[in-house]
């Protein structure tokens, strides 16, 4: 599935069930908090910090998808096309890194 569709299926989800969306700064909290909590489990199940048994229930790809959706909340009430912003990313990112890692004596 395209990014679009993703960020058109996210409007329709927030207009249809979640009555409006939060602002941009409210967002900005729960995109934060959000990645913490994957930060969190990946400190703790494949880092150097003890699991709490309490945590090992928690579902990395869960938590993940908490950060996709309101990285395209945010992106969907600020304008932002994610999808070309993605497509013109990944032009850079391969121009400047096409020797780069390959190169890098740390990654053999």
């Amino acid at each position: 599935m395209e990014i679009t569709k993703l960020q058109q299926e996210v409007d329709a989800w927030i207009k249809t069930v979640g009555v409006r969306y939060f602002n941009e700064l409210t967002n900005m909290a729960m995109l934060t908090e959000e990645v913490g909590e994957v930060a969190r489990i990946i400190a703790r199940r494949y880092g150097e910090q003890s699991e709490k048994e309490s945590d090992k229930s928690k579902d990395l790809g869960e938590e993940l998808a908490d950060v996709l959706f309101v990285t395209l909340c945010l992106a969907n009430q600020t304008g932002v096309d994610l999808q070309s912003a993605f497509d013109k990313k990944m032009i850079v990112k391969t121009e400047r890194d096409a020797e780069r890692h390959a190169q890098n004596e740390k990654l053999k």
